[in-house]
């Protein structure tokens, strides 16, 4: 059964506290959703100011293949706005509970009805497709609601909304409210706000019930907590629902294959910041960091993954931290280009695992650092590191003991510099001064990445007598970072006697 999309982004998402579209935007967007397979985009309100009914007239004016709908309320002039605009259709929204009519309009139920009514003949005598939509239906009696329906039906309404305007239906009571109007021979849509975060699931159990169409909005924009999110409707509708043959219950004009880069899209004209776990969309909705995962996934991707993420238009990423296992960070590394042997990958892992206990995610920028060090030592070390320790303050020297390994004999020194990195330095050159005879001719310091616990990569230049060497090495604490770079470099001079 094919399933019309109406996306109010436009207009219900724009709602979304701190989002404005200027008319540029609009247009941006509402291309994309005509590109994509949206039925009838809601392009805003016509009546709500000069600005957005000119963003509406560009929008019309494209001859976009969707139906171009306007919002109005039960107002003659709200229709003469959207006839400005030249519109195909009108979304006339009708609160119909009693809190909405008390509070809000000071009406009567028969009131409300004639008004409804009234504009619903004027916009059909003026061309306009009509889709009444009576908000706050779930906290309104439904004979109530059956009736102000059946009226607008007779006036010339093509279509009827029952909106859950507070979100506070569940799926299964979702199921049984929408099923209620399914006789009253014009297609019902499924409205649904995400108050409890049950908008997508409550619009798929309408749309069971035998609703032929759904409004929501890319990303899941709108007031409060917002509206069913299209992406997660629409991939639900193409993936979970299946007939006898396994073919799909339900299909929609969306073309799924984009759908990633419309979220993109609108999430950078809107400014609205895009939660990583948000399904379908978000940058973690396919990203592997356990080792488990990542090594079912490169076996079978259906092992921890419901949907291959090209279906959207998304990409699979395995996340590098202290769960990821050997298979999940080769994969990566091959990716990034880098080859490694099993030794190779094993110094990597390790290191990966050891900022991964200090709470660091490793980047792409970070393992390729990483990599590149240890791919560029070759040699069994004659010096190795086995413990370091510094004091300083401001008040205190810095001061630095330090242990070496040298051909397995232990080797303690202490020292004191300028900094922590001359302290940590000097004691290492008091160490192996039996050993080498080194001199520190260039050291230069980068930040990898941002925030206070980026990786740093230290670069040295070392010399011994006639000889000069290169030397890198990357860790979050630049003493460290500072001392494994100079004993690389001793090491490396020591290969080369």
């Amino acid at each position: 059964m094919k399933i019309e999309v109406l996306d109010t982004t436009l207009r219900d998402g724009e709602q979304t506290p701190g989002i404005s579209l200027d008319s540029n935007k609009k247009l941006r967007i509402a291309s994309k959703l005509d590109e994509i397979g949206v039925n009838t985009i809601e392009a805003g309100s016509a009546v709500t100011s000069s600005g957005e009914r000119e963003a509406i007239k560009m929008i019309t004016k494209e001859g976009f293949n969707a139906e171009i709908m306007s919002f109005a309320r039960t107002l003659k002039k709200d229709i003469d706005y959207c006839l400005e605009c030249d519109v195909d259709a009108v979304n006339i929204v009708v609160p119909t509970s009693d809190l909405h009519l008390k509070y809000k309009l000071q009406k009567t139920q028969k009131e409300m009805i004639d008004d409804a009514c009234e504009v619903t003949e004027y916009a059909k005598s003026h061309g306009l497709k009509v889709e009444l939509s009576a908000e706050d239906s779930t906290r309104t009696d439904i004979k109530y609601l059956k009736k102000i329906f059946e009226a607008t039906i007779e006036s010339g309404a093509d279509r009827i909304c029952p909106c859950d305007t507070v979100g506070i239906l569940t799926p299964l009571n979702a199921f049984k409210f929408y099923k209620a109007f399914t006789d009253l021979k014009v297609p019902v849509s499924v409205h649904c706000h995400n108050d409890f975060g049950l908008a997508v699931a409550n619009t798929l159990s309408g749309i069971d019930a035998g609703a032929k169409r759904f409004h929501g909005t890319i990303n899941g924009l709108g007031e409060r907590a917002g509206n069913a999110a299209i992406e997660e409707v629409v991939v639900s509708l193409n993936t979970l629902y299946k007939d006898d043959d396994k073919k799909s219950k339900y299909t929609t004009d969306i073309k799924i294959n984009q759908i990633y880069n419309t979220s993109k899209l609108v999430s950078r004209l809107s400014g609205a910041y895009l939660q990583p776990n948000k399904p379908i969309v978000g940058e973690n909705a396919f990203a592997h960091e356990s080792g488990i995962h990542a090594d079912g996934v490169i076996k079978n991707s259906s092992t921890y993954e419901p949907i291959m993420p090209e279906l959207v238009g998304h990409r699979r990423k395995f996340i590098i931290g202290k769960h990821v296992g050997t298979k999940g960070l080769n994969n990566r590394l091959n990716e990034l280009g880098i080859t490694v042997n099993e030794k190779q990958l094993k110094e990597i892992f390790d290191k990966v695992k050891d900022l991964g206990d200090k709470g660091k995610t490793v980047t792409d920028t970070d393992l390729e650092a990483i990599a590149e060090h240890i791919l560029n030592i070759q040699q069994e070390n004659k010096i190795n590191l086995e413990e370091l320790t510094v004091i300083t303050g401001n008040k205190i020297r810095p001061t630095a003991s330090i242990s070496l390994n040298i051909d397995d004999n232990e080797v303690l020194e202490a020292a004191v510099g300028i900094g922590p990195v001359d302290a940590a330095i000097n004691a290492v050159n008091k160490g192996i001064k039996n050993f080498a005879d080194i001199q520190l001719e260039e050291y230069h310091v980068d930040a990898i990445t941002g925030g206070t616990d980026a990786l740093i990569e230290v670069i040295i230049k070392l010399s011994s007598k006639d000889k000069i060497i290169s030397a890198s090495a990357t860790e979050p604490d630049i003493i460290n970072a500072s001392v494994e770079a100079y004993l690389d470099g001793v090491n490396r001079l020591l290969e080369l006697k």
